[in-house]
């Protein structure tokens, strides 16, 4: 990937004038730190939950995985040192580093790998790289320190997958406790605190004891993009992620404050449900795609900082194609689609909201586009919990959602995910993409199945946003650009 990295100076006026003054006296902390996000994790095992703040909270603090994916997008090692692929390109070989314990003082060997492998493998869609694992003919160590993995066909990306939070290596011995109370490879051990509060301590005996700066962290959790802005002026936060961009003003008169901006894999869209007549006729979605103005949403919604996209891709993605134009803003067209399905208007439906800013300050939006072309939305507002409860079991009309994990078009493959789009071609297309060893086949393949989700209209595609963070001055290790979503408490310091 290629990462794009702007840090954006703003001038000096607007917080004092909205008549809310920052409280400075707090000021930065020497060894601890306070983030605060807008989901709240309701277990905290990445590899059995398709919750994205999971990863975010418990990745690379508590959990680790065998490699690791750096801001640029380039993989590293981390619990695998090294590893090699076959000739073949069907077997990759993983050295372990022979350093690493739990937090319950249990050794990492091969056998632990393994383990983990299979079990994420017998997971099957309840993993979110459910593809990637089945894709996995054999697991093995072949010593102590060295796991082989076999696969079906050839796979360029499982190095960058296995460095996602849903690959984390979990220990036989502690994984089935591994939702509410995690035992982990990485630096901090995690408590719970009443009121939903989520607490990182630094771990001893963690192996590299002199990489880690930070003594303790704690997990925030605020939807209200009022009440997050209230407890950064007020010094309660050190880190403020995905900031509303409502709220990016507020910061501008901060001597305390500064704001990051970078790219992310997040693709934001109207999610439908195929299984809910008349949302499996192709017409109906390609009107719904064809009332909204994704130029107007990112204006109004997102002020500016993001991007239109077409299909369920981001620009920083291999062989991206710019979609777009496939299904224009065209409310006529939208109006005629809809006669020829023979739609009676108003066609009401509902759209569920996730207590995220985009989606609060995004809804009205869509309303309104869609209500122009005679679809008449009621506008139904969830918890976290209730939206991952009903949405993601399939119980929704369309819903306006953010999904944040990098190339994850697999789940278009899966006709039980909670969307239920059901293409024997798309499976053919990905199939063959997974297959082809060829790069010109692999480049022209990826693009194909781009076009396929875009002419099917599958989810209504709005944008993929910046990723903004207020960060308090002097906090150091924050990345701009987030490839996975991870905030990686060990690389942060206070200098």
């Amino acid at each position: 990937m290629i990462s794009r990295r702007t840090l954006l100076s703003l001038p000096l006026v607007a917080a004092a004038a909205a008549g809310v003054p920052f409280r400075v006296a707090a000021g930065p902390r020497d060894r601890s730190l306070v983030i605060c996000l807008s989901l709240q994790p309701e277990a905290l095992d990445p590899t059995s939950s398709a919750a994205a703040v999971i990863g975010e909270v418990v990745h690379a603090n508590v959990f680790e995985g065998l490699t690791r994916i750096e801001e640029n997008g380039r993989v590293g090692p981390l619990l695998a040192r090294s590893w090699s692929l076959s000739d073949d390109q069907l077997r990759y070989r993983f050295q372990l580093r022979p350093d690493v314990r739990f937090h319950d003082g249990s050794s990492l060997d091969a056998a632990v790998v393994v383990y983990s492998i299979e079990r994420a493998k017998a997971l099957g869609h309840a993993n979110k790289l459910a593809a990637t694992f089945a894709n996995i003919a054999a697991v093995r160590a072949a010593d102590a320190q060295t796991v082989e993995l076999v696969l079906h066909h050839a796979d360029a990306f499982l190095p960058f997958r296995l460095g996602e939070p849903p690959a984390v290596i979990l220990h036989p011995d502690s994984a089935a406790r591994a939702a509410h109370a995690p035992i982990g490879t990485g630096p901090y051990r995690l408590t719970r605190r009443p009121g939903g509060d989520i607490d990182l301590q630094r771990w001893e005996a963690f192996r590299e004891p002199e990489r880690i700066r930070i003594d303790q962290a704690t997990f925030r959790f605020i939807p209200d993009p009022e009440r997050q802005v209230q407890e950064v002026m007020e010094g309660r936060v050190d880190m403020l992620f995905r900031a509303a961009p409502t709220s990016i003003g507020r910061f501008e008169a901060s001597r305390e404050y500064e704001v990051l901006s970078g790219s992310s894999s997040g693709k934001g869209m109207v999610a439908i449900n195929h299984r809910r007549a008349p949302l499996n006729d192709v017409r109906i979605r390609r009107a719904l795609t064809h009332a909204i103005d994704r130029e107007a949403f990112i204006r109004e919604v997102l002020h500016g900082r993001g991007r239109a996209i077409g299909s369920h891709f981001v620009p920083t993605d291999p062989n991206y194609v710019n979609l777009t134009a496939v299904h224009p803003y065209d409310p006529e067209q939208a109006r005629a689609l809809l006669r020829e399905a023979g739609v009676r208007t108003p066609l009401e439906l509902d759209l569920t909201l996730p207590p995220t800013p985009y989606a609060l300050a995004g809804g009205p939006v869509i309303a309104r586009a869609l209500q122009a072309v005679g679809i008449r939305i009621r506008l139904v507002r969830v918890s976290w919990a209730e939206w991952m409860s009903g949405v993601f079991q399939g119980r929704f009309d369309l819903s306006l959602i953010l999904h944040v994990e990098p190339l994850d078009y697999a789940i278009y493959t899966q006709p039980d995910y909670y969307f239920g789009y059901d293409s024997p071609v798309f499976r053919s297309l990905v199939a063959q993409h997974a297959a082809a060893v060829n790069p010109r086949q692999h480049g022209r393949l990826f693009r194909q199945i781009q076009r396929h989700l875009a002419n099917d209209a599958v989810n209504a595609w709005i944008f993929t946003p910046e990723s903004i963070s207020v960060v308090r001055k002097g906090l150091n290790g924050v990345p701009m650009d987030y490839p996975v979503v991870t905030h990686d408490v060990g690389a942060m310091y206070w200098g």
